[in-house]
Order: structure tokens, then C-alpha cells, then sequence
């Protein structure tokens, strides 16, 4: 696990630790209760639901401590107190996209605040770590996983999160 500070705004954190506290709560105390359930059909080596439940207690685990690890990195960041005139990390974002000659807007948030289908992009995905630092009339091209887009960007405002 590294050191970096996950930047995310009160919303986020507090939507993140709700989630956080019914996985470790209701979820995990089901899982428990089908191993425990499954354990009692006998020979363990041949027992399918065993093994389903204990896959699936180690994925909630997992989950588990992904969401305790960035909750523990965590830095609350005010937006009110971000630059106006430079993209960061609560920025809202009107972008050209050179390649198609279309308007798109994204906004820049953290984790438990995503939501690609609506343009709440992470500060750390490659859309978001291409724009951070560029202002307003900047063009710039970004590396994604299909290749590369060209955007110049319109406007930065504040993005209501």
C-alpha cells in the first residue's frame, strides 16, 4: 500500500465509510453464516458451497481493505479553496475533443464519487491526470487505454460536488 493522499470531498468520504461499515457489519456477518452453514454438510475437500462461501468472504475482504486503505489516505479538501482558473482535483471541465468536434464536460472527483456515465471522472484516472494543471485555452493530448485523445479545454469552473 503506498503513501499517496487520496484527495476527496466530505461527500465522498462520508458515502465511502457508510459502505465501509456495511461490509465489516450485515455483509460480513452473512458471509460467516454461510461458511458456517456450509462447514456443518460435512467433508470439506468436496464441499462446492464451502469453497463458494469462502471465495466470497475473500473477495469481501478484499474489498474491505481496499475501502480502509483509501479511507485511511484520505485528505477532505474544501473546493471553495481550489484555484478557479487551473483544473484540479473538484474542478468541472468543458472540453473539445479535437478528434470528433464535440463538446464534453467532466468533472474531477475522488474515489466513492465517480461516475463515468454522468462525466465524474477520478483526479487519477488518465482523462483526469491529463487535464490536472492546465488552464483554460490549453490543448492537450492524453494517453488512454484506446489510444490517444486531443482536447482543448473551453471553460473551468468549480464542480458541484
Amino acid at each position: 500500500m503506498t503513501d499517496d493522499r487520496i484527495p476527496m470531498t466530505r461527500e465522498g468520504y462520508d458515502k465511502l465509510k457508510v459502505e465501509l461499515d456495511r461490509l465489516r457489519g450485515a455483509e460480513m456477518i452473512e458471509i460467516t453464516k454461510r461458511v458456517a452453514t456450509a462447514r456443518e454438510m460435512g467433508d470439506l475437500s468436496e464441499n462446492a458451497e464451502y469453497h463458494a462461501a469462502r471465495e466470497d468472504q475473500g473477495i469481501l475482504q478484499a474489498r474491505i481493505n481496499d475501502l480502509s486503505d483509501r479511507l485511511s489516505r484520505a485528505t477532505i479538501v474544501d473546493t471553495a479553496l481550489l484555484p478557479k482558473d487551473t483544473i484540479a482535483f473538484g474542478s468541472k471541465v468543458k472540453v473539445m475533443d479535437l478528434d470528433v468536434d464535440e463538446e464534453e464536460t467532466f468533472e474531477l472527483v475522488g474515489p466513492g464519487q465517480e461516475n463515468p456515465d454522468k462525466g465524474r471522472i477520478l483526479t487519477t484516472s488518465p482523462i483526469g491526470q491529463g487535464l490536472i494543471g492546465r488552464k483554460k485555452g490549453d490543448t492537450v493530448k492524453i494517453q488512454v487505454p484506446s489510444g490517444t485523445i486531443k482536447f482543448k479545454i473551453l471553460e473551468i469552473t468549480t464542480a458541484n460536488i
